[in-house]
C-alpha cells in the first residue's frame, strides 16, 4: 500500500556502522542537563543528582508488531519511541533520555532509515527526551528496535502497580478501542490492495483510530496534571495489551480485586459505529484489543472531588477485596469474571 518514493537508494554498505550512527543521529539535541555526554563516545554520561531513575526497554520486531505495508516508516520511528515513553510516565515519572537500537537487513537504503529517524527525532523532540545513544546491526529478517527509555522522579512520586486498595477508583485516561479498530481497518484495506493494486482506499472517516495505531502519543500530559491537581495514584500502569489484562497485572500486584462497569468504559464515537461496520461488540474491543497507550490508575475515594470534572480522566470502576475477585458489571448488571484475553506477543495466535 506504501509506495517506494525513495528515488535514490544508497546501501548501508557505503557509510559503515559508525558512519550510519553519525549520519542518523547528526540532529539529534541534547537538552537535559542531566545528560552530561550523549552520543560520541563509549558511553553515555548521566547525572541526575538525589532523583529516583526508572528505565524501561520495548522491542519492536517487523512481522510481529509492525506491518511495514501500510506503517510508514516516520511513524513506525515515532511510535516506537512512544510505548517505551508510556511505561515511564505510568510511574508518574519525567521521561529524559532514550536510547535506540536497531537491526536492518540489506533491502533497507539509507534513505529507508533517515525516515525512520525523522520520526524518532520528531518524537524525541516534541516530548524533550534527549536520543544519547544506541547501537545498529544487520539482520536476516526485517527490521528490529530496540528503544531503551530513562526518566527520573522524586522518590515520594513514584507510582507502582502495588499501591491499590479495597475501595480505591479505577481511572482511565481518554478512551479505549481505538488504535485496535484501526488495525482492523488497515488490515482490511491490506487485503483489499493484495486484490486490487490499483485501489487508493478511502481512510477519511477512519482518520481518528488509524492515527491511534499508527502514531499514538504517550501521556506525558496526564504526569503534569495530576501534580497540578494535588492527586497521588495509588497504582498506575499503561494499557498497551488491553485494560482487562492491565487490570489484573494492577489486581495481582496489588492483592485487590475489582469491580469494572461496562457502561462507564469510554469510547470515541468513530470506535462505536466502526464497531457496528465490523459486527465487533465494543465492549470486547476496549477490554482485549491494546496499543491504546493510555494511562489506568487507582486514586483514593478521597480524591474524587478533585478529578471528578476533568474530561481526561473517567472513573470506571472501583477496587475491591482480594477475595471478591475481579469482575465486569455489565450494561444488565450482571458480574462476569474479567479474563485476560489480550493481546500476547508470545502466542501462536494469527
Amino acid at each position: 500500500m506504501i509506495e517506494d518514493k525513495n528515488q535514490q537508494r544508497t546501501p548501508l554498505s557505503s557509510l559503515g556502522e559508525f558512519g550510519l550512527i553519525d549520519h542518523l543521529t547528526k540532529e539529534f539535541k541534547i537538552t537535559h542537563k542531566s545528560t552530561v555526554k550523549g552520543i560520541g563516545d563509549d558511553a553515555a554520561i548521566l547525572n541526575f543528582d538525589n532523583k529516583q531513575i526508572v528505565v524501561t526497554t520495548d522491542l519492536l520486531v517487523e512481522g510481529v508488531h509492525f506491518d511495514l505495508s501500510y506503517m510508514p516508516l516516520k511513524h513506525l520511528g515515532y511510535k516506537s519511541v512512544m510505548v517505551n515513553l508510556s511505561d515511564v510516565y505510568a510511574m508518574n515519572a519525567n521521561s529524559t533520555q532514550i536510547t535506540v537500537s536497531i537491526a536492518v537487513s540489506n533491502r533497507f537504503p539509507l534513505e529507508a532509515l533517515e525516515e525512520l529517524y525523522e520520526g524518532i527525532e520528531t518524537a524525541s523532540r516534541i516530548y524533550g527526551v534527549d536520543v544519547i545513544g544506541g547501537d545498529t546491526t544487520s539482520s536476516t529478517s526485517g527490521l528490529l528496535i530496540s528503544v531503551t527509555a530513562i526518566g527520573e522522579a522524586n522518590a515520594e512520586d513514584i507510582v507502582e502497580r502495588s499501591g491499590a486498595k479495597p475501595n480505591d477508583l479505577l481511572v482511565v485516561t481518554g478512551d479505549l478501542g481505538g488504535a485496535y479498530l484501526g488495525l482492523q481497518v488497515l488490515e482490511r484495506e491490506k487485503e483489499v490492495f493484495k486484490v486490487n493494486p490499483n485501489n487508493q482506499p478511502d481512510l477519511d472517516k477512519y482518520a481518528y483510530i488509524v492515527e491511534r495505531q499508527l502514531k499514538p502519543e504517550a501521556r506525558k500530559d496526564i504526569v503534569k496534571l495530576l501534580k497540578d491537581l494535588e492527586v497521588k495514584p495509588t497504582s498506575m500502569i499503561d494499557i498497551s495489551d488491553g485494560l482487562s489484562s492491565e487490570i489484573m497485572h494492577l489486581c495481582k500486584h496489588s492483592k485487590v480485586g475489582c469491580d469494572l462497569y461496562e457502561n462507564k468504559i469510554p469510547l470515541d464515537p468513530q470506535v462505536i459505529s466502526t464497531c457496528e461496520e465490523f459486527d465487533i461488540d465494543s465492549t470486547t474491543v476496549a477490554l482485549n484489543g491494546g496499543e491504546d497507550y493510555e494511562l489506568l490508575m487507582t486514586i483514593s475515594q478521597e480524591d474524587f472531588p478533585k478529578i471528578k470534572a476533568n474530561p481526561n480522566l473517567t472513573v470506571i470502576g472501583f477496587m475491591t477485596d482480594e477475595s471478591v475477585g475481579m469482575h465486569l458489571v455489565t450494561r444488565a448488571e450482571t458480574k462476569i469474571p474479567i479474563t485476560a484475553q489480550g493481546w500476547n506477543s508470545l502466542s501462536d495466535q494469527e
